[in-house]
């Protein structure tokens, strides 16, 4: 009997839009799948029956079992571990300090999830101006042609002669300026940690913060989630922006404090409210979204076959790219030259 000399990965999910890129894998690596029942198993697990994985691929639904990567669970890490690769743009679930301490670099996925992420918040942002939920609302409810007659179906607004708003312009949100520059919106502007390049400016236009706050009628959030964002938009930046602004979030829902929106929403102050994502999901308060001039989707920004598919494919990526050059390959911006 002999004992395999190939690096070990550990999958948390089965992944199973991408066996054949895992089979690709197979011939360099070998790939185990999670067994453990809940954290606590999970937890004993690392230091017995996987005490060797070098690698470690993670996503979404593997949550419940595995709880938050974070420094307990760092602790616990075997020490032969070198990656946690994660399938998702947002990695908030992963802390990577904790990671960084112990010499494991992380990874996460860029280019599948942009374009699917943008076309969710093109939907969502046209669906809160121009009210068209109401609409299909009145219309199964039996209350058409007279709806927008009686009032049931607010006034929608059009894009022409408005300030879109972008706040966090990395690829994502570049993506969404370009998807809804056709639209005729009067002007693009963003806030991001540093200004952009002409070249990948285009026609959007730097302002501080302060300003995107004061001048948008839309806002769509597209930063990451961390310790300096979260509860970023709260009762008083929202305060700072128009009256009747349009608020969208297709990034994470804990960068919005979500517990003041239905009073914000409920005065005007925010005039429609678009979300993919939410603070305590999959929990969201009815007070939220049984409000007329609220549309939500259950986080199904990259919910397409051919986007979770190329997700899944990138995991793989970063996994074979490290055991070829001992580098992931789109590594997480927190640790940049760290590796």
């Amino acid at each position: 009997m002999t004992t395999s000399t190939k690096p070990k990965v550990l999958r948390l999910s089965p992944f199973e839009l991408s066996a054949a890129r895992w089979d690709e894998l197979r011939e360099i690596a070998d790939v185990i799948d999670l067994e453990s029942k809940d954290r606590e198993e999970f937890i004993h697990d690392l230091q017995t029956k996987y005490n060797d994985v070098t690698c470690i691929a993670r996503d979404y639904y593997s949550f419940p079992r595995t709880g938050l990567f974070d420094a307990e669970l760092a602790k616990h890490m075997p020490k032969t571990l070198r990656t946690v690769n994660h399938c998702g743009a947002g990695y908030d679930v992963i802390h990577v300090d904790a990671f960084t301490k112990i010499g494991v670099q992380v990874s996460n996925v860029t280019d599948p999830v942009v374009g699917p992420t943008a076309d969710a918040a093109v939907f969502l942002v046209l669906a809160t101006m121009r009210k068209f939920i109401q609409g299909h609302k009145a219309l199964i409810q039996g209350k058409w042609p007279k709806a927008s007659g009686v009032g049931l179906i607010s006034m929608g607004q059009s894009p022409q002669g408005k300030t879109l708003a972008i706040l966090g312009m990395g690829g994502i949100g570049r993506a969404i300026r370009d998807r809804l520059t056709p639209f005729g919106f009067d002007k693009i502007i963003y806030y991001n940690r540093n200004r952009l390049s002409p070249e990948l400016e285009k026609n959007a236009q730097y302002v501080s913060l302060d300003e995107l706050y004061r001048t948008a009628d839309v806002i769509v959030i597209g930063i990451p989630l961390n310790a300096n964002t979260r509860h970023m938009i709260n009762k008083e930046s929202i305060g700072k922006m128009k009256d009747g602004v349009v608020l969208v979030n297709i990034a994470r829902g804990a960068i919005i404090d979500e517990a003041v929106l239905p009073e914000m929403i409920k005065s005007g102050k925010i005039g429609a409210f678009g979300a993919d994502v939410f603070e305590h999901e999959p929990q969201v308060s009815p007070e939220l979204y049984e409000l007329p001039n609220v549309v939500s989707t259950p986080h199904i920004g990259t919910h397409t076959v051919e986007c979770t598919r190329g997700m899944e494919e990138w995991v793989v990526d970063n996994i074979e790219c490290f055991l070829k050059t001992g580098k992931v390959k789109t590594i997480v911006p927190e640790q940049k030259d760290l590796f």
